[in-house]
């Protein structure tokens, strides 16, 4: 059994006892500290005049620091890695490992010491560093955004017999903490913009901004000033009139809210079921969300989901009069007999335009293709026409 920390006000109250006569065993039977901690608290009181009984208790936080200085008390061993103890640092500082270390300063330096002397220097250096890793608790407010990411989801079978692994879109409100929940088989750009209209049909409104991560589906290069955006999906952000806001690299605490999201579908949602095809998962998933995800007491908000988004929902913007027309475009090249393949079809355009990259466009999500090209490198001639099918 680990040992039990033990409170100041705890040590108050032996000192109490200590006060009043009594011994060493009569106070550890009261369960507050050993008998061995008692005796050594009576010897440190006495050195300090507590056990005067004319003298007034002393605080709880004058107990505290006087047990600190007591505790720090100078080393009467010098490490025998502070010869290097720079080299050390600089090795810390390239991410080397402790073992590693050691074993560098036996190679190279004939180090006769343990690694424990190279393990307390390395925990000396760090005490020393400032540090890094903190961050400050994101709030929002109603309306003001959402966050997407995808999750690894079961594997089912495929239309095509085999069996394959399915893919979690996860949007949540951050202020209501409101989720949508959506299974699919890839994470395509196609995908990618049918589950963000689906999304903010299931939620009624659009958010000011979105927060992703940056997946190639939404982001062609990732950057912390200048992320450059698919431009299928800031064609989705012009027609739905949100902002997109990537997450910079290295900064996953930005969307830590959906990241717990999917946290949370993993291990109360996918852990206990069973599902008969993608249809089934869904059709649980939208079920679960509105019947025990959104109704349950949020651990940080402590307010059920459904409650809050019931206030949120008001102040997200209205969804446009007609649903966008979602495209994705795709760079191609035309070949020299005046066609370009997507999707394993054939599309033809002007000879003048053979050898250069054009744009395709699909608008297979709104159930009509149509295929528009036009030079990649912003031609002020350029040709902007529907392409025929073959």
């Amino acid at each position: 059994m680990g040992r039990r920390k033990i409170e100041m006000h705890e040590y108050r109250n032996v000192l109490i006892r200590l006060r009043a006569g009594d011994g060493d065993r009569e106070i550890a039977r009261l369960g507050l500290m050993g008998r061995v901690k008692v005796a050594s608290f009576r010897e440190h009181a006495r050195s300090l005049g507590w056990l005067e009984a004319e003298l007034p208790l002393p605080e709880p936080e004058v107990i505290a620091l006087s047990l600190c200085a007591a505790a720090k008390r100078p080393s009467s061993t010098v490490s025998k890695a502070h010869p290097w103890r720079e080299q050390v640092a600089r090795w810390m500082a390239a991410g080397v490992e402790g073992v590693a270390i050691h074993a560098a300063l036996v190679r190279e330096h004939q180090f006769c010491g343990s690694y424990s002397s190279v393990y307390r220097i390395m925990r000396d250096i760090a005490k020393a560093q400032p540090r890094t890793d903190l961050t400050v608790r994101l709030s929002f407010k109603p309306g003001e955004a959402a966050q997407v990411d995808f999750g690894a989801g079961p594997f089912l079978v495929h239309p095509d017999g085999q069996r394959r692994r399915t893919w979690a879109f996860v949007m949540t409100l951050c202020h209501s903490r409101h989720q949508y929940v959506e299974f699919v088989w890839d994470q395509t750009v196609a995908t990618w913009l049918g589950c963000h209209r689906r999304a903010f049909e299931w939620f009624g409104g659009v958010p000011e901004r979105v927060i992703i991560d940056n997946a190639k589906c939404a982001i062609i290069k990732a950057c912390r000033f200048d992320p450059q955006v698919q431009r299928s999906y800031a064609e989705c952000a012009e027609g739905y009139e949100f902002k997109i806001d990537p997450c910079p690299p290295h900064d996953p605490q930005k969307k830590g809210i959906v990241e717990s999201g999917v946290k949370y579908v993993k291990r109360n949602f996918l852990s206990t079921r069973e599902f008969r095809d993608l249809a089934d998962l869904n059709a649980q998933a939208q079920a679960w969300v509105l019947q025990e995800a959104g109704v349950r007491i949020h651990g940080t908000t402590r307010q059920q989901p459904m409650d809050l988004f019931a206030l949120e929902r008001a102040l997200l913007k209205p969804l446009p009069p007609q649903a966008p027309d979602l495209g994705v475009w795709q760079c191609v090249t035309l070949h020299r007999d005046c066609h370009v393949k997507f999707d394993y079809k054939l599309y033809s355009a002007p000879f003048a335009l053979v050898g250069k990259e054009l744009w395709l466009r699909n608008r297979s999500l709104s159930g009509v293709i149509a295929y528009v090209t036009k030079p990649c490198n912003g031609e002020r001639n350029g040709f902007s026409a529907k392409c025929c099918f073959h």
